[in-house]
């Protein structure tokens, strides 16, 4: 159970806690209260299904930023093997924000990248919150262009608020550097199967998120800006994130209408943060299904297929 919990999981918790200390008096006292607990878990069932299938969009966003929600690491060291962590960018340095290398999944080998954030003070400062660097950038693409040249299929982890939008990384070439994994990524002729699994924010998720298939977790978000640097332009006021959020469209359901995305993977009841196990198993699923699919194309038409996807999105149709 994770030790810090937003609002709308205290009714939860605390029914969850009820449950355990009545089943615990019905040991220790040998009680008979079976009956009793069969009915708080039903309700407890019924709450943990009316919580989240009614949460609005800042609350998802709110659980896409669960400090005790599942990291890149988290999902890479469940669903591969043999993962070797590769490091650099040949030109400037590491990025420890941005993690990736060679490893199996289900077998075959693949070639896995993903943004990573930090639990505790020391890891955060460390990883930089998941906002990466140019050399982060730099890295991922050299990684993705090693994959191409072994015939490997990418696969990639989303989860940042942003790409760092300090003084250093603009002198070191921030947007060239994301505008230019764009470019490349377009060019790729193996399947790239991207994941977002918490937050996916502006040109700093787009910047290893161009994919053929775009997969985001229930409770994620992806958006041009965060809820709250646009409540800053429009209201000039960050404190109504809220609304910004509902604006932006930014959860998987809006998304999925748009275009934007190709599917929507089901976390477990309460949320990737209270059932990792589960969670991973989802993705496993996604990510099999489509990798299967995208199999079945060349290289050229892999290409095709993805620049088609991209200059189809915001058509607009004037009725």
């Amino acid at each position: 159970m994770p030790d810090i919990l937003l609002d709308f999981e205290k009714p939860i918790v605390k029914l969850e806690k009820k449950i355990s200390e009545m089943k615990a008096l019905a040991e220790e006292e040998n009680l008979e209260l079976a009956g009793t607990i069969r009915n708080l878990e039903k309700k407890l069932d019924k709450l943990v299904k009316d919580t989240y299938s009614g949460l609005s969009r800042w609350e998802r966003v709110q659980l896409a930023r669960h400090p005790a929600r599942p990291f890149s690491l988290d999902y890479i060291n469940h669903l591969f093997t043999d993962f070797t962590e590769l490091h650099g960018d040949r030109l400037f340095g590491d990025d420890p924000a941005l993690v990736g290398g060679p490893a199996f999944f289900n077998g075959r080998p693949v070639m896995v990248i993903g943004q990573q954030k930090g639990r505790n003070t020391k890891e955060k400062l460390f990883r930089n919150f998941g906002m990466m660097n140019p050399e982060g950038y730099r890295k991922a693409i050299r990684l993705m262009k090693m994959a191409a040249k072994f015939r490997r299929p990418i696969i990639v982890f989303v989860d940042t608020p942003g790409a760092y939008p300090g003084l250093g990384a603009e002198e070191r070439g921030q947007g060239e550097a994301i505008a230019r994994n764009i470019y490349e990524m377009a060019r790729l002729p193996v399947p790239l199967v991207v994941v977002i699994i918490g937050e996916g924010a502006s040109g700093g998720a787009l910047g290893i998120g161009l994919g053929d298939r775009i997969l985001m977790l229930e409770n994620s978000w992806y958006s041009v800006i965060t809820p709250e640097g646009c409540a800053a332009i429009l209201w000039r006021d960050a404190a109504k994130a809220n609304l910004a959020a509902d604006a932006l469209k930014l959860i998987p359901a809006d998304l999925i209408k748009l275009g934007v995305i190709d599917e929507i993977i089901s976390e477990p009841g309460g949320g990737a943060h209270r059932n990792f196990a589960g969670t991973a198993d989802a993705v496993r699923t996604g990510l099999l299904t489509h990798l299967a699919e995208l199999d079945t194309l060349d290289g050229e038409s892999l290409i095709s297929a993805r620049l088609e996807k991209y200059a189809a999105m915001g058509y607009y149709h004037d009725r």
